[in-house]
C-alpha cells in the first residue's frame, strides 16, 4: 500500500498576489484551494479591487477586551474610533498599515455607549452609562471637556453644525427619559441648550439636515420629531412594534433609518410633503435583533448617495439592502459575535462593522451588484 501524501494545511484566508500596476482597474488574486493531488489543483480567482483597502476584507483586533458598541469613520474617511464595553476607546488608521495609534482608557468609568467625529474641530464626543458626556482632543488624547449630561445611562448622541452660526450642537439621548442639547467645541458652556422631556427612556437620536429638527427613538416605540426653535414635539413617526434601537438619516437629508429589536428596520420619509401618509418609504427584514436587547446601530452608504444601508444582526452577519428595491445585496460573514455596529467610508465603498467579539471589519464592496 503506498502511503498517503501529506494533507494540504486548512485554508483559513485568501493569499494575496500583488500584480504590476496598469491601466486597468487594480486586481488582486486569491488562490481559493491548492493541494498535490492532480484533482486538488489550485484554484485562481482574480477580483476586481474597488478601494485602497490593502486587502478586501481587514481586521481590526486586539484592542478591546469586551464588546465594541460602536464604531464610526472620520469625516475625512482617514481615522476611525470605536468604544467599547470595557470602557476605553480605540483609534486606527483606516488605510495600510491600519496601525491601532490610540487608546483612551481612562475617560469613563463605566461602559461607552456611543461616539461621533466633531465635523469641524479635532475632538472626538463620547457619551457613557456613567452619565458622562466628554470632549477629547485626538491630537493629544487629552480630554477637554467633561459634563455630567443626565441622571441616567446615556445611550447615544448625534451632532450638527446650527445653521450659519459655525457652532456646533449636540444632542445626547438617555434613560432618564429626556434628549439634551450642548454646545460642542472646547470654548462651550457646561449648561445645556435645550431640554425635552419624553417621558420614557431614549434609545437613540439624530438630526435633521437643517439642525432645526431632533428625531428621537424611545421605549414607547416610537420616533418622536422635536422642533429645536420651538421646543416641542411637532410629529411622531410610527410603524414600529419595538423599540428602535438606533437612528440615521440619508445623506441627502429625505429618509431616517431605523432598526429596531423586533428585527424589522424601517426607513422613514422626513421630507417635509411626504406623499405617504405613514411615512414608510420601506420595511427591511433580514438583520435578527435576537434576545439580547442590543442597541444595533444601522448606517447608510456615503461614496453612492445614500443607495444602501446596513444593519448588523444576532446571526453574527451584516446585512446591506437597496434602498430604491428593498433587496438584499450581501449577508457578509466573519464576526464571531452579534454585530453591533456598521458604518460606511465617506468616500468609498468601504464599510466598518465592530462585533461583541470585541473586533472590527473592513470590507470592500463592489457597486456593480
Amino acid at each position: 500500500m503506498s502511503k498517503r501524501g501529506a494533507s494540504p494545511p486548512p485554508f483559513t484566508e485568501g493569499t494575496l498576489i500583488k500584480r504590476a500596476r496598469s491601466n486597468s482597474p487594480a486586481r488582486n488574486q486569491i488562490a481559493i484551494s491548492s493541494g498535490n493531488d492532480e484533482r486538488q489543483k489550485g484554484l485562481i480567482r482574480s477580483v476586481k479591487r474597488t478601494s485602497n483597502l490593502e486587502a478586501p476584507i481587514v481586521s481590526l483586533s486586539g484592542s478591546h477586551s469586551a464588546e465594541i458598541l460602536s464604531c464610526r469613520f472620520d469625516p475625512t474617511g482617514q481615522n476611525i474610533a470605536a468604544c467599547s464595553a470595557d470602557r476605553s476607546v480605540s483609534l486606527w488608521r483606516t488605510y495600510p498599515p491600519n496601525t491601532n495609534y490610540g487608546l483612551l482608557s481612562s475617560h469613563h468609568k463605566a461602559p461607552i455607549l456611543d461616539l461621533q467625529w466633531s465635523l469641524f474641530s479635532p475632538l472626538l464626543y463620547t457619551v457613557s452609562a456613567d452619565q458622562i458626556l466628554s470632549f477629547t482632543d485626538v491630537t493629544t488624547g487629552q480630554r477637554t471637556r467633561k459634563i455630567r449630561a443626565h441622571r441616567g445611562i446615556i445611550n447615544a448622541l448625534d451632532r450638527t453644525m446650527a445653521g450659519g452660526a459655525g457652532i456646533e450642537l449636540i444632542a445626547t439621548a438617555s434613560d432618564d427619559g429626556t434628549v439634551r442639547v450642548w454646545e460642542g467645541g472646547e470654548d462651550g458652556s457646561k449648561n445645556s441648550v435645550a431640554v425635552f422631556e419624553l417621558g420614557c427612556p431614549a434609545t437613540s437620536v439624530a438630526w435633521s439636515a437643517d439642525g432645526q429638527n431632533l428625531y428621537i427613538g424611545a421605549l414607547d416605540n416610537e420616533i418622536h420629531v422635536y422642533d429645536l426653535r420651538k421646543g416641542e414635539q411637532v410629529y411622531a413617526l410610527t410603524g414600529h412594534t419595538d423599540t428602535p434601537t438606533s437612528l440615521a438619516l440619508s445623506p441627502n437629508g429625505a429618509y431616517l433609518l431605523s432598526p429596531s429589536f423586533s428585527s424589522h428596520t424601517i426607513i422613514h420619509d422626513v421630507r417635509p410633503f411626504s406623499p405617504t401618509p405613514t411615512r414608510i418609504h420601506r420595511v427591511l427584514q433580514g438583520a435578527p435583533a435576537g434576545f439580547e436587547n442590543t442597541l444595533l446601530k444601522g448606517a447608510w452608504s456615503k461614496d453612492d448617495g445614500g443607495q444602501r444601508v446596513a444593519v448588523g444582526g444576532a446571526d453574527r452577519m451584516v446585512c446591506v439592502w437597496d434602498v430604491d428595491s428593498g433587496r438584499v445585496l450581501y449577508k457578509l460573514p466573519g464576526h464571531r459575535g452579534t454585530v453591533t455596529c456598521v458604518d460606511f467610508h465617506p468616500k468609498e465603498p468601504i464599510i466598518l462593522t465592530g462585533s461583541k467579539d470585541g473586533t472590527m471589519l473592513l470590507g470592500e464592496l463592489d457597486p456593480s451588484v
